[in-house]
């Protein structure tokens, strides 16, 4: 209860806090170019049965609200970004074991002309290298001569994954050196300490080359230092030798063991070929190496062939194969098909999977239909075939006010059969104060 009461005090302090920076920066001194503010509200009406008993409705309603404002000043812009979200249950309750709001990101930012400075500091996501976490801190990046440039952050860990630590201190930083053109290349380390030990302890490099206008190619690589182990290698290659054809091919290696090693965000809910429910083995291993060639015969239509061979240390091997075609109309419709093959070395990793969607964008309102089903070799659990069938529409109100509504239905080895519908009520609004204070 308590801590529930410190999370309410925490969003309820934030939002007086956008309220306080929009006001600060909308009647300060206006500069040349003013100062705008845009914001976004969304309401989300969700409804579904119980996985536990298929009669109990859950009904849960989410609000999420993001706002920014920046004074739009030549030599200089200062901004502030806010994005929260909320959630109650208009029926039986539908989690006990996440929470019930939380402030997504809250940060003042500075941006300078010069030498791509910027400065953060509040509630934000940093993606520099190894680090890809969600900090309450100050983060710092800048360009230097030589095609140097660098970036560090220091703060307190967010974590979104129910019952982790995180540590009390998360940090480091990024060095990069390059041509835009041609290369950049850099390399990172972030180190996490929980009352005064080693949490968290890791670095990396990172790539991108484009040396001809045709060929591309990026990648990465991550170490633990504190289990001795490489994350993760992932490295992708991308060839374009005509305007229409494009040839792709990656390479990844993840040790899972290393890998999720005191993570910070919800891993355990990842979904792969030899985990479709999304439970994984920390002592899984993989290796994935495959690639793609798409060709545009004519301007409206594109055909896809793929491949990718994915090896398991526990749950064996796998090959996943096919293709797809897409259609696409310059009057905003979209309509394609796809057919491919798993064959692994289990059960579950043995079916034909068919897949055919289309989206059509009208004057005011926006359709989409997708349909995907997988025929299984053998029964999986009673269930020989597995699929789900989604429709969506959504109608333009009026300029920033739209409504949209989706209704999904599923059947697999996991879900029996699974009905689920949404109702999502969006506004978005822009407001610029000019030179002269005035606003539209």
């Amino acid at each position: 209860m308590q801590k529930n009461q410190r999370r309410i005090a925490r969003i309820a302090l934030s939002l007086a806090g956008v309220a306080t920076t929009c006001s600060l920066l909308s009647a300060g001194p206006v500069m040349a170019d003013g100062t705008l503010v845009s914001g976004q509200s969304t309401t989300i009406f969700r409804t579904r049965e119980s996985m536990i008993d298929n009669k109990t409705l859950l009904a849960p309603a989410y609000e999420y609200l993001t706002l920014s404002a920046t004074n739009l000043d030549k030599d200089g812009r200062l901004s502030f970004y806010f994005g929260g979200w909320g959630r109650t249950d208009l029926g039986s309750r539908s989690s006990d074991t996440y929470q019930d709001g939380d402030l997504r990101y809250g940060y003042l930012s500075y941006r300078s002309p010069r030498n791509n400075l910027m400065a953060n500091m509040g509630r934000q996501f940093i993606a520099e290298g190894v680090a890809a976490e969600k900090v309450d801190g100050l983060y710092l990046r800048s360009d230097f001569a030589a095609g140097f440039g660098g970036a560090v952050f220091a703060g307190a860990p967010v974590v979104t994954e129910p019952n982790s630590k995180g540590g009390d201190l998360i940090y480091g930083g990024r060095i990069t050196q390059g041509m835009p053109q041609y290369y950049t290349v850099g390399a990172s380390a972030l180190k996490a300490d929980l009352s005064g030990n080693r949490y968290r302890e890791e670095e990396g490099v990172d790539i991108w080359l484009h040396p001809l206008s045709q060929v591309e190619a990026v990648g990465r690589s991550s170490y633990n230092s504190i289990t001795n182990g490489w994350m993760e290698h992932a490295y992708t290659l991308t060839l374009t030798p005509l305007d229409r054809l494009s040839i792709n091919a990656d390479y990844s290696n993840i040790n899972y063991q290393d890998y999720f090693f005191h993570m910070t965000t919800n891993v355990f809910s990842l979904i792969s070929p030899s985990n479709p429910t999304g439970i994984i083995d920390p002592n899984e291993q993989m290796r994935s190496l495959g690639g793609n060639i798409a060709y545009t015969p004519i301007k409206s239509l594109t055909i896809t062939a793929d491949y990718k061979n994915y090896t398991y240390k526990i749950a064996g091997t796998a090959n996943y194969y096919g293709g797809k075609a897409s259609f696409t109309l310059p009057d905003a419709f979209v309509a394609g098909l796809a057919v491919h093959r798993m064959n692994g070395s289990t059960d579950k990793l043995r079916y034909n999977e068919y897949r055919a969607f289309a989206s059509k964008k009208m004057q005011h309102l926006d359709l989409t239909a997708d349909f995907i089903m997988a025929g299984y070799d053998s029964r999986i659990d009673g269930v020989r075939n597995s699929y789900t069938v989604v429709g969506a529409a959504a109608y333009e109100l009026m300029p920033g006010l739209k409504i949209g509504a989706d209704v999904d239905y599923s059947k697999n080895p996991t879900f029996t059969d699974e009905v689920a519908g949404l109702v999502k009520l969006s506004y978005a609004f822009d407001i610029r104060r000019g030179a002269e204070g005035r606003s539209k």
